[in-house]
């Protein structure tokens, strides 16, 4: 009996570490444009990266995400956590390659930052705050390339510029899950010549939430949670890492009537925890298209 038991958890480690490369597209629809914003085309779309968590070696990450590319989006959303590793930012230029090309917009979270640190896993599935480490990570050579290619830092900023000829007017703010942000800097309504208001935030807290809603944003794009990572069958989170209940984990939901939210289950995952269970690493493409005519 202990040697089946033996074999049995052997086996479940090893899937779950294989689930880590079984990378996936999703795709969602969300009608939030004004009608006749789009003309003859289908859908504005936004390829939604986050949580890369890159260590150097990961070359199968970088090539599937650089093969994004071909989904040719209008508009592609870093929502933060690139790295795992010191030496990880050459392994994110390679995997967003072509991607850096594009119209592009992101904020960071605390893992673009400092390094993780080996977590406990009790403490996580009580739902416990792991604090960040304390080695500094070369963000700022990371951001400055992504500057250089025209990405917007959305951090704490209000930046609007036209994408696929559609207006944007975007906002973000630092990573509220360990109170680096500051919504005074971008708070107010949006630009309402803008055909989609669009907030960034890498942990989906809901004072944030809140906030971007009640300023009027019709779509905040966001990370941090991994999909709840450790799930049950059917992607059900057993804990989401911030303050959003397990149902909105990951993927495609209305928090108010006017705003909806989108999280990233993310294409990483700590170097100190190499796992995940019935929740594979994604990227999303979002077709933003219009909204019924009243």
């Amino acid at each position: 009996m202990l040697g089946a038991g033996a074999v049995a958890g052997a086996a479940t480690v090893a899937a779950a570490v294989a689930e880590t490369s079984r990378f996936t597209l999703h795709e969602v629809t969300v009608p939030v444009l004004p009608p006749g914003t789009l003309r003859d085309r289908a859908s504005f779309r936004v390829l939604h990266l986050s949580d890369l968590h890159m260590i150097p070696w990961q070359r199968r990450k970088q090539q599937w995400v650089s093969d994004l590319d071909r989904l040719e989006p209008d508009l592609v959303v870093n929502t933060g956590d690139n790295l795992s590793d010191v030496g990880g930012v050459p392994g994110v230029l390679a995997a967003l390659g072509p991607l850096l090309a594009r119209p592009g917009v992101f904020v960071f979270g605390s893992n673009d930052y400092w390094a993780p640190r080996l977590p406990n896993p009790f403490g996580y599935l009580w739902g416990r705050k792991n604090p960040p480490g304390s080695v500094e990570l070369p963000w700022r050579g990371m951001r400055a390339a992504f500057i250089e290619h025209g990405w917007e830092d959305a951090t704490h900023r209000r930046v609007e510029f036209v994408a696929g000829g559609v207006r944007l007017a975007v906002a973000g703010v630092d990573d509220p899950h360990h109170g680096l942000d500051d919504y005074a800097t971008v708070a107010g309504h949006p630009n309402e010549d803008a055909d989609l208001a669009l907030g960034l935030s890498h942990a989906p807290e809901p004072r944030i939430l809140d906030r971007f809603a009640a300023d009027g944003y019709q779509l905040v794009l966001s990370g941090h949670t991994h999909g709840g990572q450790l799930c049950l069958p059917g992607q059900r989170a057993i804990v989401t890492n911030c303050g959003i209940d397990r149902s909105r984990a990951s993927g495609l939901s209305r928090w108010t009537e006017r705003m909806w939210l989108h999280v990233s289950t993310g294409l990483g995952n700590s170097k100190f925890v190499p796992v995940r269970t019935f929740c594979r690493p994604s990227a999303t493409l979002l077709h933003v298209v219009e909204r019924p005519a009243r």
